[in-house]
């Protein structure tokens, strides 16, 4: 389930114990809020002769941002709940068969190393065939899709069933609005861990990272 790095969060101290006892038996305990950012900075420095890749940057703010917040590291476990140290990303990469493969990026507190590491797993990725290396035994990630063709307002991610708890982060189409450049990003959370507050908080954390560009 991940690496061991880590603790049992104390449930007799936990403020949302009932939160977490009520909706960890629900059907459906996911919920998904989709907002925009602002991306203009990033697109324009993307764009430059020696720029970043602009899916890298913007998956490493991302990253960033969900670290930063520790509802997004927790996740339920037989025990109870698990708060991950840290957490790296999984992201789908398309192959050249317009398949996808899952691609895995460590966690790197240095956006060039990042960069660096990642062109190199993009290629790898890009270059394969076949399953798409899912890692089901892993929970110490944060589950990122990018649909580069759709300015969405919503979206809803398959998932493999009951016990699943790793948020799930999708960027659509950025589109010129007022001058602007703004990208649709939904999150989908499971509600026994994270409440609409912390989405936000990791909201506000990705617009902080994304404005670094400017």
């Amino acid at each position: 389930m991940g690496r061991a790095e880590g603790r049992w969060v104390p449930l007799d101290a936990y403020p949302r114990r009932s939160h977490y006892e009520l909706f960890r038996s629900y059907d459906d305990p996911f919920f998904a809020i989709t907002a925009a950012v602002d991306v203009t900075g990033l697109r324009r420095a993307s764009r430059e002769e020696s720029g970043p890749s602009f899916f890298l940057a913007s998956l490493f703010a991302s990253l960033r941002a969900a670290n930063a917040q520790p509802e997004f590291r927790r996740r339920l476990r037989p025990g109870g709940i698990w708060e991950h140290d840290r957490v790296d990303v999984g992201a789908t990469v398309m192959r050249a068969d317009e398949t996808f493969g899952f691609a895995y990026f460590a966690w790197a507190s240095d956006a060039a190393a990042f960069l660096e590491s990642g062109r190199r797993e993009v290629a790898r990725v890009a270059a394969g065939s076949g399953a798409a290396d899912p890692r089901d035994d892993r929970d110490d990630l944060i589950h990122h899709s990018v649909l580069p063709w759709i300015s969405f307002s919503s979206f809803k991610n398959a998932r493999r069933g009951a016990g699943e708890s790793v948020p799930k982060v999708v960027f659509g189409r950025h589109e010129e609005r007022d001058g602007r450049r703004l990208m649709p990003v939904a999150i989908e959370v499971h509600h026994a861990l994270v409440d609409g507050l912390h989405v936000a908080r990791y909201l506000e954390s990705l617009r902080a990272e994304l404005e670094a560009w400017e």
